[in-house]
């Protein structure tokens, strides 16, 4: 697991002290993508807006308790997580991540185009996308709406594991025990959600 870096350290420090401005700093850097994540939990983004809130809460109340065998942004997205998680069973809402037999195959592209299990990184692309030609690169901000569209489109825990995978830049075991998922759930859900969303993106682009 990640050590807590010197800034990290510091940073931990200054909330325990109260630091406000430390704690504002933190809001404002992870809150946007504490809110992605959390909206895929929840039914709506004003109780998502609320899980966060709770959440920033919950990060102040346990601070002393952060022990600095995740990281300080993990550690936080498992308080947000686990929030986001008692607000959906309020809600009558279920995110079954350990259910993984029965889930639909449809938009997934050929199994060969990712590294298998033997590999040093299993369920990356065998072959990374091509490098775009400078005029496709005019299209960026078109093409990560169509990203962000597929991936609105996924069953709830696809959309989690990717949302946190390639969107906030976690690694995969950051993402476990963020999640509480086995490393074999995380790696098949992100298989899953990478393929429906590149997909997408290969029909954009031709």
């Amino acid at each position: 697991m990640e050590a807590s870096t010197l800034e990290e350290r510091r940073l931990v420090d200054a909330l325990r002290a109260g630091d406000e401005s430390a704690f504002m700093q933190l809001v404002q850097e992870y809150s946007p993508g504490m809110l992605r994540v959390a909206r895929m939990f929840v039914s709506s983004r004003a109780v998502a807006e609320d899980v966060v809130q709770d959440a920033w809460v919950g990060v102040l109340n346990g601070i002393d308790r952060f022990e600095g065998r995740s990281s300080l942004k993990t550690w936080i997205y498992r308080i947000l997580t686990n929030t986001a998680k008692t607000r959906a069973v309020r809600e009558g809402r279920s995110i079954p991540f350990s259910a993984l037999a029965g889930e639909d195959e449809e938009g997934a592209v050929d199994a060969d185009r990712f590294l298998g299990d033997d590999s040093r990184f299993p369920g990356h692309w065998a072959a990374p996308p091509q490098r775009w030609e400078p005029e496709r690169r005019l299209l960026s901000a078109e093409a990560l709406a169509v990203i962000e569209r597929e991936i609105e489109k996924l069953p709830p825990n696809q959309a989690i594991v990717v949302t946190m995978r390639d969107v906030e830049g976690f690694d995969a075991e950051d993402v476990r025990n963020a999640l509480d998922i086995s490393e074999t759930n995380q790696r098949v859900l992100l298989h899953r959600a990478r393929s429906k969303v590149r997909r997408a993106l290969e029909e954009y682009l031709a």
